[in-house]
């Protein structure tokens, strides 16, 4: 069986995820949908795809089995609630939406209707991410005390793009900050304390973010829009640490470091540009016919989503959600 798949956005970022479709056995893209009828056809012929679409007539589409939601972080909402009453399973671009109250009502949602849907967080699924995984939870460096990540990407765009837009979804938050805040979840769960400081012109531009965690466990993230940083990650142990080399959200290798053992390079490219490993969890998943994947459960995005409330809290960030209904 192949499960067939549907782009609804295809701007840069679904461009390069439907570059690795090539790679992931058992999947086809099939259907694209846009606001623009000339994105959505050039975008088509770019792939080799049958069908073109408007948003609501890709729901009606009986050979689409799953859809790509890559549109701003807004706007996920209306489309990912009408797509779950279609029946349709779900790949959601992160961050998932800019509220947790949208991220529950989808969840939930998905839970009533008995369809897959899952966050696009292609980190947890990259070959050396599920290695370090895996050296964590063997003991490798002992117990976790520390989690550090940076992801910094100067940005010299025009003050009108999507990123300085709030209306769209602009900002370090949704578009930086959800990568270490998901990493430092993925390690150490929930924590049990938020503290976040940093430069907002519209939109937040750059945050330093710590999470504390029961026993003195911490996180200590930065995430920038106006300064480049290396994207390195370190999860420190009480027997040694990991570092993720950069960029950490999509590494190909891991350096490991014993106390007492020396230090070990793991090389672990991902295949293609690295999103077929979620597109292939996505896939199998729907053929096994569970609605939610292990690797990147819905509750871990509620999690992360709940983090991210409390930093544009306390940065005094006026975040706008998208509506829950289709525009007619």
């Amino acid at each position: 069986m192949t499960v067939r798949w549907g782009v609804v956005g295809p701007g840069r970022i679904a461009r390069n995820v439907a570059a690795d479709f090539v790679h992931v056995p058992d999947a086809a893209l099939t259907a694209v949908a846009s606001r623009s009828k000339e994105r959505a056809q050039a975008f088509a012929a770019e792939f080799g795809i049958t069908s073109v679409h408007d948003y609501r007539t890709i729901l009606e589409d009986p050979d689409v089995d799953v859809l790509y939601l890559a549109t701003p972080h807004p706007q996920h909402r209306a489309m990912a609630l009408a797509a779950i009453r279609a029946g349709k399973h779900l790949l959601v671009e992160k961050a998932f939406t800019v509220t947790p109250e949208a991220t529950r009502e989808i969840a939930a949602a998905a839970a009533e209707h008995g369809v897959f849907v899952m966050e696009a967080m292609w980190t947890r699924f990259q070959p050396a991410i599920v290695r370090l995984r895996e050296l964590v939870a063997d003991g490798a460096i002992g117990e976790v005390s520390a989690v550090q990540a940076d992801l910094g990407a100067k940005q010299n765009a025009a003050p009108e793009d999507r990123f300085f837009n709030p209306a769209l979804g602009g900002g370090a938050l949704f578009d930086l900050t959800v990568y270490p805040i998901s990493f430092a979840q993925m390690i150490l769960g929930t924590p049990a304390s938020v503290h976040a400081h940093g430069l907002v012109e519209g939109v937040d531009v750059e945050e330093s973010v710590l999470l504390g965690y029961p026993g003195g466990r911490s996180a200590t993230l930065f995430t920038s829009l106006r300064c480049q940083s290396p994207g390195m990650a370190r999860v420190v142990g009480t027997d040694g640490w990991i570092e993720v080399p950069p960029r950490f959200h999509h590494p190909s290798r891991l350096v490991v470091t014993r106390h007492g053992a020396g230090t070990e390079e793991l090389s672990l490219p991902p295949v293609g540009a690295g999103y077929s490993h979620e597109l292939a969890e996505v896939t199998s998943c729907v053929l096994a016919g569970r609605v939610e994947s292990r690797v990147m459960p819905l509750a871990d995005t509620v999690a992360v989503q709940d983090i991210m409330a409390a930093v544009a809290d306390q940065l005094g960030l006026q975040v706008q959600e998208g509506p829950a209904d289709l525009e007619h």
